[in-house]
């Protein structure tokens, strides 16, 4: 069990043994450390009053470490550089000129519009660092009410009380059919077509869904559950990915599949007869939120930054 005086050990003791061992003399250090040589011998004095035992050894020729005292000096330069290390980021967030942002993002942005933007981001802004989790909308509202990201970006308005939220980027669904379906040389279809057609669908708590009830709910007197669904996938991508597959059709984000569109793997069909289905992305942020400068830098950002 470590003895209770070490937790006495200070800072500014800490400080002198590296002094010490940079200068090699008492007097040297102190005029380093803007102390006078009696104060800075005494932290060393009461450095080795806490450890039990001598850390310099003192001589006509100089000075040395003992065993013990090459142990705390190692330790000191560590315990010092974190400090230091700490107060730069710090210094840093403050000024606006870098520090670490936490974000959260449900899978559309996360996948299909951040990149870009984040590669142009750091572009102009190289001493930020963001760190980005995915998940559907539910759980990113979540991580923004518990603190485990500052900002989120989602393709649902949040409704909470507890938080701000800005429209952000407009996004259109549209229905994706592989390349080699039958209605891929057709431009539109019906909507009573649509429904015996096998369709893979986002899983519960995806804003993707939650759009398509809604619109469905708006503009016809289908539900969902009277569709011909195949199968459920907890991303975008493996929807994307089904589809090409011919698993059956989807309805999708357009940002999710315009490498596909034009590559030709995908088609995008029209309903005739009903309007487009739109939606918008979210930023958002507990009120409480203590907004630091490079949180204001991030948002202003995205809030200029239009996807492709």
């Amino acid at each position: 069990m470590i003895p209770e005086n070490y937790r006495n050990i200070t800072m500014q003791q800490m400080e002198a043994i590296i002094a010490l061992v940079q200068e090699g003399s008492f007097s040297r250090a102190a005029k380093k450390m803007l102390l006078t040589q009696p104060a800075l011998t005494k932290n060393i004095k009461n450095m080795e009053i806490c450890l039990g035992v001598r850390v310099v050894n003192r001589s006509t020729s100089g000075i040395s470490l003992t065993p013990e005292g090459k142990i705390i000096y190692e330790h000191a330069q560590r315990i010092i550089q974190l400090r230091n290390d700490a107060g730069e980021k710090i210094y840093q967030l403050n000024q606006n000129t870098g520090g670490e942002i936490y974000i959260g993002a449900s899978t559309i942005p996360a996948t299909y519009i951040l990149p870009q933007a984040l590669s142009l981001f750091r572009k102009k802004h190289h001493n930020v660092r963001v760190h980005v989790q995915t998940a559907d909308s539910e759980e990113i509202m979540n991580m923004v009410l518990a603190g485990e990201v500052e900002i989120g970006l989602i393709g649902k308005e949040p409704l909470n009380r507890k938080l701000l939220a800005e429209s952000l980027w407009k996004d259109r669904l549209v229905l994706a059919a592989p390349r080699h379906h039958p209605w891929s040389p057709r431009e539109t279809i019906t909507f009573e077509e649509l429904l015996p057609e096998p369709f893979v669908i986002r899983e519960k708590g995806s804003a993707t869904r939650d759009v398509l009830e809604c619109y469905l709910k708006e503009y016809t007197t289908t539900a969902l559950a009277q569709f011909n669904i195949c199968c459920e996938f907890g991303s975008s991508e493996a929807v994307k990915e089904a589809i090409i597959a011919g698993l059956g059709v989807s309805i999708l984000s357009l940002q999710a599949i315009k490498r596909e569109l034009g590559q030709g793997l995908l088609r995008e069909i029209r309903i005739t007869g009903l309007p487009a289905m739109e939606r918008v992305f979210y930023l958002f942020r507990q009120k409480q939120l203590d907004l630091k400068p490079i949180h204001k830098l991030f948002m202003d950002f995205v809030k200029d930054y239009s996807p492709e």
